[in-house]
């Protein structure tokens, strides 16, 4: 079984001087560089209508095309795990992630993912490289993430990404009292130290994370987050970078640690939160098929509710005492 790609995008001018290999790699990112190499040699990529080298050099402006056929693997199991749909129509679905659901199958996740729901809930959508998958949530991450059901649907969905154009909005809680928000516009990379992780790095993507204070505890701050850019495990890297890592973790929060003088209440949520206290709580996109701007909003799931009310009157408590 096939599925007709076409696919069609104009080489910005930030892109002029790159190789062609590398101009469509950035054009069309959900598709794989030894595939898109396929589609060059083969021609079924052209330039302006005309078959290029992958060496070539861009000059701005060229029309590049794809018009090939995607052979559909079926290599993942469908599964019928529950999905909090909070949209959906003929062209997209968005759902809200709990914590725990891994996105995509990968080593040690083979099945239970989002993907494998996915194809449970939406055969077709198999015929869509990644199951439709155009942006992920970390496992442990909750909120809202927009799945394509259609090529058509993919392709603009990522443009969007591209142009900025789709906004995401987190909220968090850190350890330490910020005095107000503020933006971190630091380039990322795969750490050298640990494959696992990712590191802010001068030779890394631009990665940019806006901020703003919408409470401070007595050793925590409450966050509201927008991401310009859609970098792994943005939000953990800078937060942590800037010396305010979320809570619970585990991988970017550094040694677990109890703010002196928190009541028992408080003491045993926070040992008890063992995720990265961070919600994808809005989501807002141009929709793919009529161009209208939807947005929509996940409420907080129930455990960080919890932490914040535990964080709340541990501060309560002390302003009145020292009332």
């Amino acid at each position: 079984m096939s599925e007709q790609v076409q696919l069609q995008a104009q080489v910005a001018d930030d892109l002029i001087g790159k190789r062609l290999d590398q101009v469509v790699a950035q054009l069309f990112p959900d598709y794989s560089r030894s595939r898109l190499q396929g589609w060059i040699k083969d021609g079924s990529l052209t330039v302006d209508g005309e078959v290029r080298r992958s060496r070539d050099k861009m000059l701005g402006g060229e029309i590049v095309q794809v018009e090939a056929e995607l052979e559909v693997i079926d290599q993942h199991e469908a599964e019928d795990i529950p999905l909090d749909i909070v949209y959906e129509d003929d062209d997209i679905l968005v759902v809200n992630k709990p914590a725990g659901l891994v996105v995509h199958p990968a080593v040690g996740h083979r099945t239970g993912t989002l993907l494998n729901a996915l194809l449970h809930h939406c055969p077709d959508i198999a015929q869509v490289p990644r199951a439709g998958i155009v942006h992920r949530l970390d496992m442990d991450t909750t909120g809202l993430m927009v799945v394509a059901k259609t090529i058509q649907a993919q392709t603009d969905l990522v443009a969007q990404l591209q142009e900025r154009s789709m906004g995401r909005e987190y909220e968090a809680i850190t350890h330490k009292v910020m005095t107000g928000g503020g933006m971190v516009d630091e380039p990322m990379a795969r750490s050298t130290r640990n494959r696992q992780k990712m590191a802010v790095s001068p030779m890394g993507k631009e990665a940019v994370t806006h901020y703003r204070l919408l409470k401070k505890f007595r050793a925590h701050s409450y966050l509201r987050l927008k991401l310009e850019t859609g970098r792994t495990h943005q939000i953990r890297v800078h937060m942590s970078y800037i010396g305010y890592p979320l809570v619970g973790d585990q991988l970017y929060g550094g040694r677990f640690r109890l703010p002196k003088g928190a009541s028992d209440e408080l003491q045993q949520v926070l040992k008890g939160f063992r995720r990265q206290a961070l919600h994808a709580r809005k989501l807002e996109l141009f929709h793919p098929a009529t161009g209208e701007l939807m947005s929509w909003e996940a409420e907080l799931p129930e455990d960080f509710l919890q932490l914040l009310g535990a964080l709340e009157d541990d501060l309560t408590s002390v302003e009145d005492y020292d009332l």
